[in-house]
């Protein structure tokens, strides 16, 4: 049968009472956006992998400040430096537990060097990969001392210093110590002009920072010698020692 006599036949049929033809072709068609809707989500995808490729590229070249410190786990050479490294780290407790508790600040201090003390025994006493992180933790608590002693000797060190300080501590806790030791060597100093008591305290600061300092480089580079980190532990303490003098 032609198309023209399909044509004819529904014409024909459209005059009968109660009939209704509806027009059919059978070449019609559904529009379909199945191939649409796959390139939109391609795209998305792309620009997802884009964005998550930018992030990992910017936290790669983030500044060393911003970059986790390198930990060594290097274990004690032996049983009797392990236990000379926590018996040294032990008079950090007792300078906490001794240091004057006047006010806010210093309190904080105060249980800031307990911590220390406490960070320490552990660091020394652990081994394998928990070694690593306690390592993190002792940086990071001595660093945190020292913000803590900056605050207890000047209330009015600039805030921006001080939080600058705690965001990057996380990350550079030696590069904070550094900052805020110079800072309280400064306050040191300037005291010491001022107050005749503390020449002797400040005599003795001074000779026990250059010890420690000198310990500190030569445990870094001379790892296998034994009892060389123990004794920066006790220069260290005898300087903490002559800071709390600052305090009273």
């Amino acid at each position: 049968m032609s198309l023209q006599n399909v044509s004819k036949s529904s014409n024909a049929l459209e005059g009968i009472h109660g009939v209704h033809v509806t027009s059919h072709s059978p070449f019609s068609f559904e529009k379909t956006t199945q191939i649409g809707d796959f390139q939109t989500n391609t795209k998305s995808s792309v620009m997802e992998s884009n964005q998550r490729l930018f992030i990992e590229r910017f936290w790669q070249q983030r500044p060393p400040c911003l970059r986790p410190i390198c930990c060594s786990i290097r274990g004690d050479q032996s049983v009797l430096e392990t236990a000379a490294n926590v018996a040294t780290s032990l008079p950090f407790i007792f300078l906490g537990m001794q240091a004057p508790r006047k006010n806010l600040n210093t309190k904080v201090y105060a249980n800031s060097l307990i911590g220390v003390g406490i960070a320490s025994s552990l660091y020394h006493a652990s081994r394998g990969k928990l070694r690593k992180y306690l390592r993190w933790v002792d940086y990071t608590m001595i660093a945190t001392t020292t913000i803590c002693l900056s605050r207890a000797l000047r209330n009015e060190n600039p805030k921006f210093l001080m939080a600058a300080s705690a965001l990057v501590l996380p990350f550079q806790p030696l590069m904070v110590s550094a900052v805020h030791t110079g800072m309280m060597e400064v306050a040191f100093a300037k005291r010491s002009l001022k107050d005749p008591d503390l020449k002797t305290a400040h005599n003795v600061h001074k000779m026990s920072s250059l010890l420690g300092g000198a310990l500190f480089i030569a445990d870094d580079f001379f790892p296998e010698t034994p009892f060389i980190h123990a004794g920066w532990h006790l220069a260290a303490a005898i300087g903490v020692g002559t800071c709390n003098k600052l305090l009273e």
